[in-house]
């Protein structure tokens, strides 16, 4: 998990010469194991997803991280969660962090939405008081009232995003991370979540946004970094980091 003991006061975020590997299987079973074995092929190949990265994040900086699919941008996310750990080099981080990185984690599919909001609640770091005194509003905030009471394995990505998005939201946030689920609400709700994200970043938040619309992104953030093959190929005022990319 990122540590925050060697962090200087105006830093939320550190990400210190960042190296991460997955290792990726071709076969799928114990028999297709067996005969790639006796065959000779090869069943495993290591893709080097970040190679040396490196960023510093002030405290109430908006940043987002830019790249085509594959470049590394969600799994710094990841890492600045603590959802994955690096495998070399730190990440360091200062604050409650709240991440909406994946539509639904963290929900439990058997439990209903008003039971989900406290389990979620509790693994972003809420109390249950503090769950309870924001309750009305988190349900509000999603104007899923309706199928509150529902099991999620019911609800809609679009219903999972709501839910998800308002928890987070209503939790003592220091760092908000997201992850690309904005695409997945209708638009109204689009434009009512980037109202309340300025808000909290107006409040001297820390956000940190992976998206592939450029133009929201550009306007929602101050700084871009662009990631380009597991590495930092820009780093600046977002708009230019945008041109950049489209060049």
């Amino acid at each position: 998990m990122p540590r925050t003991s060697d962090l200087a006061a105006a830093q939320s975020v550190v990400v210190n010469d960042v190296h991460k590997t997955f290792r990726l299987r071709h076969t799928h079973s114990i028999k297709e194991t067996f005969v790639a074995a006796v065959r000779r092929k090869t069943l495993t190949t290591d893709f080097k997803a970040l190679s040396g990265v490196s960023m510093d994040i002030k405290e109430g900086e908006s940043v987002a991280l830019l790249g085509f699919n594959g470049s590394g941008k969600s799994t710094v996310l990841k890492l600045i969660s603590g959802v994955l750990s690096p495998d070399e080099g730190t990440v360091l981080t200062r604050g409650r962090v709240a991440g909406l990185i994946e539509v639904g984690a963290g929900f439990h599919p058997d439990l209903s939405g008003r039971e989900n909001i406290f389990l979620n609640a509790a693994i972003l770091g809420m109390s249950k008081k503090e769950t309870e005194e924001r309750y009305d509003d988190i349900v509000a905030f999603s104007e899923i009232e309706q199928f509150i009471d529902t099991e999620v394995k019911h609800y809609s990505s679009g219903m999972f995003l709501r839910l998800a998005f308002s928890v987070a939201i209503h939790t003592e946030v220091d760092i908000l991370l997201i992850d690309e689920i904005l695409s997945v609400g209708d638009e109204p709700f689009q434009k009512k979540c980037l109202a309340r994200i300025r808000d909290l970043h107006s409040a001297g938040k820390t956000l940190v946004v992976v998206s592939h619309d450029l133009d929201m992104v550009s306007s929602l953030c101050e700084r871009g970094i662009l990631l380009r093959d597991g590495k930092v190929a820009f780093d600046g005022d977002s708009k230019e980091a945008v041109a950049f990319m489209r060049a």
